[in-house]
């Protein structure tokens, strides 16, 4: 059982003067922000602004890259080379590490958005790009990676630091794999659901698939509360043992 998991959030998705999602509350209970880097959403205003409350709140702040994608909010596959995509990476970085300095910060890790994330988990050649740009920028960057992903294992050849994440509001697939956002029912809405989802990620080391199998979910550093899944924290008894 993991005595300690680290809670994170993406934020600033939204853009401009349209704000989505619920960072302000979010910020209030993670302990590790992923902001967007102007590609898939955010903005240099936005990204300034989540900075300075991180600040406030003594979250670490880390770059939440993903493809050049604003109507399709990053979640379209858009195939490109990998060295391409590497520069696609430093790039977003290095935005996220300009701002944080206007609050003497240090971007501490990196977790990829969207289809970005669900190609590289599959694509070792994309995984071992954006650690390779990881490593130009700042190799003490946490690379934040699906347990057992292509990310996860391009994470380990390149020596870079890795921490495995968990999802409490997906449902998975047999493999281990997230299950697409398309299939009807794989987002789970319910905070209940997600909680139970969470605790036994957190506490057993395993979850349920869509198809009704157990696979184990190896390790489990981070996990991403979407859908106010703090509410077990709230639950006597509910996830004894485990801190965030």
């Amino acid at each position: 059982m993991t005595d300690k998991i680290n809670l994170n959030a993406d934020i600033g998705e939204g853009f401009g003067a349209y704000d989505i999602g619920n960072d302000a509350a979010l910020m209030e209970i993670i302990k590790s922000a992923s902001i967007a880097c102007g590609f898939h959403a955010g903005d240099p205003l936005t990204m300034r602004r989540l900075i300075g409350h991180a600040a406030r709140v003594g979250a670490s702040v880390g770059a939440h890259p993903g493809f050049n994608d604003l109507w399709g909010f990053g979640r379209r596959r858009i195939t490109m080379p990998a060295e391409d995509l590497e520069y696609l990476i430093a790039y977003q970085i290095g935005a996220l590490q300009a701002m944080a300095t206007y609050e003497n910060l240090t971007v501490t890790h990196l977790k990829p958005h969207g289809a970005l994330n669900n190609m590289a988990a599959e694509d070792e050649e994309l995984a071992l790009a954006i650690g390779r740009a990881i490593q130009v920028t700042d190799p003490e960057i946490i690379y934040v990676a699906l347990a057992g992903s292509a990310m996860h294992s391009a994470a380990e050849k390149l020596g870079l630091r890795l921490a495995r994440e968990g999802f409490a509001d997906r449902q998975y697939e047999d493999d281990g794999n997230l299950a697409s956002r398309s299939i009807p029912g794989t987002v789970i809405t319910d905070p209940l659901v997600a909680c139970e989802q969470a605790i036994r990620m957190v506490r057993d080391g395993e979850v349920v698939s869509r198809h009704g199998k157990v696979i184990a979910v190896p390790g489990g550093d981070t996990m991403c509360p979407r859908r106010r899944v703090d509410r077990c924290r709230r639950r006597p008894g509910s996830a004894e043992g485990t801190r965030s």
